[in-house]
């Protein structure tokens, strides 16, 4: 898909003081591939080999990535826009997530740190174990890392490029609106699915032409 560049202001600002600190909070854009397309590779074959047919796979698939979607959704409304009353609590969700509302532009804090998506996706991977079973796991966590990778990519390519397709500049449309006006809505990235069952679209977005 063709895509113009977003010409804007995009570099990355310093957080810490500590040039540890700063070197993990920095992460490019392509680390989460190079994390979780082999995890998306390997949980499919191991679906496979347990027996998991092709319509089954797919039917869970779905289901995992509907559970990204959810996830997504209350991560973002819930805890990065949580209003903490103490100074260490608010500084802990700036960390998380303020800085990307104060710096949206900033080309390497666009991505979920590993530090945060793995720890995250070992919690998933034991939740569906326990929900779906040692042979279903893997096709729903397939489904489930690959909508987390979607939400990563779009999100970046959202803040950075302008999509040329229409469902692509609507989701950018409605994204950069919650950047802009609109913080307390529009809290699903991937998808407006949840937004809508909530009732937390805000004001409406029109649909690109």
């Amino acid at each position: 898909m063709r895509a113009a560049k977003v010409s804007r202001l995009s570099e990355s600002k310093r957080m810490f003081e500590s040039d540890l600190f700063e070197f993990f909070s920095r992460i490019p854009p392509w680390q989460p591939p190079a994390i979780y397309l082999p995890v998306i590779a390997w949980s499919s074959y191991q679906a496979f080999a347990v027996g998991t047919g092709i319509v089954s796979f797919l039917g869970l698939f779905v289901v995992g990535l509907l559970a990204w979607t959810l996830m997504e959704y209350w991560l973002h409304r819930l805890v990065f826009h949580y209003a903490p009353s103490s100074h260490f609590g608010k500084r802990l969700i700036w960390y998380a997530h303020g800085v990307h509302h104060d710096w949206p532009n900033d080309k390497l804090r666009l991505v979920f740190p590993p530090a945060v998506s793995l720890p995250i996706a070992v919690l998933a991977w034991i939740l569906f174990t326990m929900v779906f079973g040692e042979f279903d796991r893997y096709a729903a966590f397939v489904g489930l890392v690959s909508g987390y990778l979607a939400y990563d990519m779009l999100h970046y390519y959202a803040h950075h490029f302008v999509p040329s397709t229409r469902a692509g500049r609507y989701l950018r449309k409605y994204h950069l609106m919650h950047h802009h006006g609109d913080e307390d809505a529009k809290y699903g990235v991937s998808s407006p699915l949840w937004d809508l069952v909530f009732r937390t679209t805000g004001r409406p977005t029109s649909r690109a032409s």
